[in-house]
């Protein structure tokens, strides 16, 4: 099968089209025809070699699909060849083939087509989890959310707004706060132009926000911190900005608030039943249009290294997404 490979970890460019054997699906695992592949932040790390899994080389990266079943390995009972389906795996999802475990498949929505699907579960299940399995985000409560054009957060200002929040965006530039608005944010910030902290205590007219959910970290994080309501909550999500911050403990003690880490792929080690209610929820919304997911580039597999460049400067708006012949 044809497929995009990291040879010897590197920057994106390093990716390179090539050939790997036909995978062929073990016990109680799928063979899916690959139509579309989510890209995310992770990968870069996975081909720098700096993420927490390194595949062997060589391997293609890509840890979320969507396509069509073909193959059934022994046992796999749920799905049936021909159906289509959203799927995550550990690596390998840049390709024309690929396996999954049955557990890590969803079928899609009817009115789901491939390259939203592909672009659907680790942004989506980051956003609802994060908010509601660590965060507790109740109805009415204010939420600010960082990096509020991007996959994640974008996912992150829907998910609030369907839990009844109220969703202060930021994000960097006019354009991308437009974005923010029309899935729903309440309020935005320009953290380039406007002091974060200021305008979220502005927003909230002193009080600080309830959570606050951040994939951006360094300086962004320490103004969060700063600007939580008593028993605020911040969600730790990643890094995007580069530095990785330190929370003082005094300021947690003295108002009550939570620094909580989050890190979605874990649960379907620990906790696999929480994904399949989640993802019945997330579909439910989603069909009743309160998800309208962004998928601003859809490039073809060949440019997998563009795609990367995209995320990794920050210049992509919602989910890019690979295209497989």
């Amino acid at each position: 099968m044809k497929a995009m490979l990291c040879r010897a970890f590197g920057p994106p460019d390093s990716l390179a089209p090539g050939e790997l054997p036909d995978p062929v699906p073990g016990p109680g695992q799928l063979l899916i025809r690959v139509a579309a592949a989510g890209v995310n932040f992770a990968d870069t790390l996975m081909i720098e070699g700096r993420y927490q899994e390194k595949p062997p080389l060589p391997f293609a990266p890509g840890l979320e699909i969507a396509g069509t079943v073909i193959a059934l390995g022994e046992g796999a009972e749920r799905f049936a060849t021909g159906q289509r389906v959203l799927a995550l795996v550990a690596a390998g999802g840049f390709a024309e083939l690929a396996v999954a475990d049955e557990s890590d498949v969803y079928a899609l929505p009817e009115a789901m087509d491939f390259e939203t699907a592909a672009g659907f579960p680790i942004t989506y299940g980051t956003a609802h989890g994060a908010l509601t399995w660590r965060a507790g985000l109740q109805p009415g409560e204010t939420l600010a959310v960082h990096g509020a054009a991007g996959g994640a957060g974008l996912a992150a200002v829907e998910v609030g707004k369907a839990l009844g929040a109220r969703v202060i965006a930021s994000a960097g530039g006019p354009e991308k706060l437009a974005i923010a608005r029309a899935h729903g944010a309440d309020e935005g910030i320009d953290y380039r132009q406007e002091d974060l902290r200021q305008r979220l205590k502005a927003l909230t007219e002193g009080r600080g926000v309830d959570v606050v959910f951040d994939p951006v970290g360094g300086a962004v994080f320490d103004a969060s911190l700063r600007s939580l309501a008593w028993s605020g909550r911040l969600v730790v999500i990643g890094f995007a900005g580069g530095e990785v911050p330190q929370a003082p403990a005094n300021l947690l003690l003295v108002k009550n608030i939570g620094v909580l880490g989050f890190y979605w792929g874990s649960y379907r080690r620990h906790a696999p039943e929480l994904l399949l209610e989640q993802f019945a929820e997330l579909f439910a919304w989603y069909g009743a249009g309160r998800l309208k997911p962004l998928v601003s580039e859809v490039l073809p597999l060949a440019e997998a290294a563009r795609a990367l460049h995209l995320l990794k400067s920050r210049q992509a708006t919602g989910k890019v997404v690979l295209s497989v012949p």
